[in-house]
């Protein structure tokens, strides 16, 4: 007999224990990005020289100091990004939103698997994550509304900005990057969109029996 049993959508049952599945998921998407956004500042201060500038965040993932810290981290982020977007989906029903979600996840799985130093797979899982986490922000918002609607806009808005950026600046026209270089570049697709997944998930966390803000779409 399974240990999970599942039966309104809403709400989620492990061996008795009821949960609503809004709170499962905030759970989730704020422990995926505090755990992310501490472990990048302490591999940062744990490499000796390391460059904000200059150094992309998955070097982290190549030093011997941060590699299997850095690496673990991003593994946690796909998974907790897989499992929250579910319970998120719980809520909704929306098949798109939930693909959106996946697509996030295995991004970051993948770059975990696969660090920087292994060649083109990293770069083609880190693009997945980097795109898709960014625009499951812009798709959340179409779930929400009021002021976490406007915030998950402008942090997708502002992080896909970024990535087109970082295309152009590492394309060859190093002038897209401005005065913070590759890595601040980076840092503006990833810091955005964390910091809004600390904020949806303490919202879906301080929800009661439902979620008062969804909206259906016209």
């Amino acid at each position: 007999m399974t240990q999970f049993k599942s039966y309104d959508g809403r709400a989620f049952s492990i061996r008795g224990f009821t949960v609503e599945t809004q709170k499962l998921a905030g759970v989730f998407f704020f422990a995926l990005a505090a755990q992310f956004m501490t472990v990048i500042m302490l591999g940062a201060a744990m490499v000796p020289g390391y460059d904000f500038g200059a150094a992309a965040i998955s070097d982290l993932g190549v030093f011997p100091e941060t590699a299997l810290l850095f690496n673990i981290s991003l593994v946690v982020v796909g998974i907790f990004n897989l499992l929250g977007g579910y319970f998120f989906y719980r809520t909704h029903g929306k098949r798109w939103l939930l693909a959106i979600f996946a697509l996030a996840g295995l991004g970051a799985i993948g770059a975990g698997l696969f660090p920087l130093d292994t060649g083109g797979l990293h770069g083609l899982a880190a693009l997945l994550a980097f795109v898709f986490f960014n625009v499951q922000a812009i798709g959340s918002a179409t779930r929400l509304s009021g002021v976490m609607r406007v915030l998950s806009i402008l942090a997708g808005g502002l992080g896909l900005v970024f990535v087109v950026l970082m295309a152009l600046g590492d394309g060859g026209n190093t002038a897209a990057f401005g005065p913070i270089s590759h890595g601040g570049t980076e840092r503006m697709i990833i810091y955005p969109v964390m910091l809004w997944l600390v904020a949806f998930g303490g919202y879906l966390l301080g929800m009661s029996d439902r979620l008062d803000d969804v909206q259906e779409p016209a």
